[in-house]
């Protein structure tokens, strides 16, 4: 198994938190493709959730996106948090992360850090997530062939409904100690 954690997971289910304490822990470097839509999107104007209706028709968005993963099988010591980390990255130790629709709703809705994914109520979050949700499934299954719903795709799952980020990151390193014996 590569040096490499890969995780995916419903959005809002914390994976930039968890991620950021499995960096302090364990000294890996950070990919995260949040940051490369945020940018992409900033770029053409755009909301998160219009540029992801924008990939739609727009196969270079992905591409754009999926090459910087692409490269990566043979990197170590990094932590990659892309919905097809998983599939670029089969080598990896492959993490999803779950949530409630209503908590991952609120902590997109409360987290100030999204500059362009604001939201006028909880409601409307939840409705944006689930089409963002819906969107990605389809691009990626027509794009790749994947699902990255089907849960058989990784090497482990947690919910972080009721959690905390430090106690998740402690389940990851667990699982990835012992995955890499």
């Amino acid at each position: 198994m590569a040096k490499i954690i890969t995780l995916t997971g419903d959005l809002g289910s914390g994976k930039s938190t968890v991620s950021s304490i499995l960096i302090e822990k364990l000294g890996y470097r950070y990919i995260y493709t949040g940051d490369i839509l945020r940018r992409i999107a900033e770029r053409y104007g755009m909301s998160v959730w219009e540029l992801n209706n924008y990939a739609e028709t727009h196969p270079e968005i992905d591409e754009e996106v999926d090459n910087t993963f692409k490269g990566l099988a043979d990197a170590e010591n990094l932590i990659v948090d892309s919905r097809l980390a998983w599939h670029f990255l089969p080598n990896s130790f492959k993490v999803f992360l779950q949530v409630e629709p209503n908590v991952a709703a609120q902590r997109v809705f409360e987290d100030n850090g999204r500059s362009n994914e604001k939201y006028s109520s909880k409601e409307e979050t939840l409705q944006q997530l689930n089409n963002r949700k819906k969107s990605e499934l389809k691009r990626y299954g027509e794009l790749y062939g994947v699902d990255c719903a089907d849960m058989k795709n990784y090497d482990l799952i947690v919910d972080t409904s009721d959690i905390s980020p430090k106690d998740v990151a402690q389940k990851i390193l667990d699982g990835y100690r012992i995955a890499s014996r």
